[in-house]
Order: structure tokens, then sequence, then C-alpha cells
């Protein structure tokens, strides 16, 4: 198909369990700059192998595999490391803090880096991160219940380009944490979905980052109506997720109505 199709450039293969390896490494082209792979159940290392080789134009790869190691992402070559801005490594279960420093060593240059799911990894591989890849934008740590507030003091001390921050289902997370990321003058989208120690007090820390134009504070348990009613102060947000958020009343979306009147306030 691939030969049949040579202006194909971006490639997503979802759910196709009979897919090899093999197949991998005979069919894959050298124009191809965006790769996307999920929940096929044969992609392993040899996978990454075959991208790495194969692909040196790669600018994007978006990764769901629960069965690639550490050793794989020591494969990339110096063509990736140039070219490569997004990695997105989703729900790869054997991915640890050795992973991470093959990341940040074989690409440098990564604007987006996603290691959602990857469950194994800790505040120190996010240190690993915020030292060595500080062209940033976009973060992704959600569903990694090993994150504590330190990562995110690392987080706020080095990545100073950063504009996405995604913490959902971060467990670990207090306002202590966010007081560090209030910090960050360049932080546009904050999501902190179902971040289960999060309260009032760690909101008003956020009322400083005026830059902020995106917050989701979804699932968010301990949030009072009265701890929320202070965001009215970020004049500039333009959505606000307050999904299932117990203190999110109705007199509050009133409220915000009346004075956020330029923010979409998702109910």
């Amino acid at each position: 198909m691939l030969e049949q199709m040579q202006g194909v450039v971006r490639l997503e293969l979802s759910g196709c369990n009979d897919f090899t390896e093999a197949g991998l490494w005979s069919s894959l082209s050298a124009r191809i700059t965006s790769l996307s792979v999920s929940d096929c159940i044969n992609v392993a290392d040899d996978a990454i192998a075959a991208i790495s080789q194969l692909l040196p134009n790669l600018a994007e790869l978006s990764l769901q595999a629960y069965h690639v190691t550490d050793t794989a992402l020591a494969y990339f070559t110096a063509r990736q490391g140039h070219s490569t801005h997004t990695l997105r490594l989703l729900s790869c279960w054997e991915i640890t803090n050795h992973g991470v420093v093959n990341v940040v060593h074989s690409l440098p240059n990564l604007t987006a880096l996603s290691l959602s799911g990857c469950s194994k990894v800790t505040d120190d591989g996010v240190e690993l991160v915020a030292e060595n890849l500080r062209k940033l934008r976009s973060l992704d740590l959600s569903w990694c219940p090993r994150i504590t507030d330190m990562a995110l003091e690392y987080v706020a001390c080095d990545l100073h380009r950063l504009e996405e921050l995604v913490l959902d289902r971060c467990v670990r997370i207090t306002d202590t944490g966010l007081s560090y990321l209030s910090t960050m003058s360049s932080l546009r989208s904050l999501y902190l979905r179902w971040c289960c120690q999060v309260q009032d007090f760690g909101l008003k820390h956020l009322l400083a980052m005026r830059s902020l134009r995106l917050l989701s504070l979804a699932g968010c348990p301990l949030l009072t109506a009265t701890g929320l009613s202070g965001l009215v102060q970020l004049q500039e947000l333009e959505e606000l997720e307050l999904t299932n958020c117990p203190g999110a009343t109705p007199e509050l979306f009133k409220y915000f109505s009346q004075h956020l009147p330029r923010c979409l306030v998702v109910e």
C-alpha cells in the first residue's frame, strides 16, 4: 500500500494486532515524518529499531506499546536527534527513569513530550527532562502516580519556555507543587484533572499566573465554591473546566458568567 501511495508522509497504525515488527521493517519509507502506533500487541523494542533506522526525517512519534523497554529508547540516531520535535510515550508501562535518560540524550531538540501513563517514571525522571530538554513547550505527565511536588519544582526552575503542562491524575501533587508552578510566566494551559489533594490554598498560588488561558480543575474534590470564586482574578482566562467538581455550584457558574464573560466555563 505504501509503495503505491508515494505521497504519504503521516502514518497511523491503531489496533492492528496482526501487524508485526517485520511489517515495519519491510514497509516504512524515509519520506514518513509523522508516525503513530497504538494498541498493536506485537510492537516492542525491535519496532523502535526499525523506526530509528528507516525514518531519518521523523518529526513526530506517538507510541502506545506496553512491551517497549528502556533499551529501545537508546536506538534513535543523530538524524532523529536533529529532526524529531514531538515524542509521545503513552502507557508504556515498562519505561523507567533509565529510559528517560536515553530520551533526553538521543532527542535533545524535543519541544513536546508526553510520558502519560508511564507509571514507573519518578521525580528523578522529571528532573532529567527539566535539566536537558530546555526547549520543551508542552509536557504531559498525566497518570504518573509517582510524580510529587518535587517534580514540579524541577519543571518550574528549568523549563522557562513551557506553555502547556498536563498533570491529570497525578494524585500526589499538593498545594506546595502549585506554589512552584506559580512562577512560570509562559504557561498558558494547565491541566489538574482529578488531582485529589489540591485545595483552595493551592488555587491562590495560581492567581498570580496572568499568562494562563486554559485551566482544568475537573474532578478536584477538595475545592470549594469560595476558593473557586477567586479565579475571577484571572481575567485573561479563555477556558475553565470544572466538570465533576463538587464545589462548582449553580451560583458559582452564574458568578463566573458575570465576572468572566469572555471565558468558556465547562460545567
